[in-house]
């Protein structure tokens, strides 16, 4: 009776691990299907060949590392982490950084003007709001391109 439920602790645990690695390889003919979900004839080998790994005593990475020597390693859904795959690792947080960087530098030039910090530098006091205002109007140049000021002019040179 012990023999029975010993096998059969046994054969679940075996069939646990299996589940569990068919869940992390893909299925090298469909490709966006892991070998667990696939029905495709190499998925059921490499199920059976993952579950025979597993009775004969291998680890899960001794059978992963078969897997990638064999497929080659993009049969894994989590490629490993190596020189060869650093940029596309890293490349969401330098993407991320540089905007964060982007964004602060624009926040920063809003908040500090230079003519305006010179101006309260010589006269000692700081402008008021409407003073500040009628500074940038006057100090920042107007944008390129069309401005309706600009058609206007056009329109009335014709």
């Amino acid at each position: 009776m012990e023999n029975k439920d010993d096998e059969m602790k046994k054969s679940q645990v075996v069939e646990a691990r299996a589940r569990n690695i068919s869940h992390n390889v893909r299925c090298t003919e469909c490709g966006s299907q892991s070998i667990e979900d696939s029905q495709a004839d190499i998925a059921i080998l490499l199920r059976k060949l993952i579950r025979d790994e597993i009775r004969s005593g291998k680890s899960d990475k001794e059978i992963f590392k078969k897997l990638e020597e064999e497929y080659g390693e993009t049969v894994l859904y989590a490629p490993k982490f190596d020189l060869q795959t650093a940029a596309l690792w890293l490349s969401p947080l330098l993407v991320a950084g540089a905007a964060a960087g982007v964004w602060g530098y624009k926040k920063h030039r809003q908040k500090t003007n230079v003519h305006i910090m010179a101006l309260n530098l010589v006269r000692g006091v700081p402008l008021t709001p409407k003073e500040k205002e009628t500074m940038l109007d006057l100090l920042i140049p107007p944008p390129q391109g069309l401005t309706p000021s600009s058609l206007w002019s056009r329109w009335r040179g014709r």
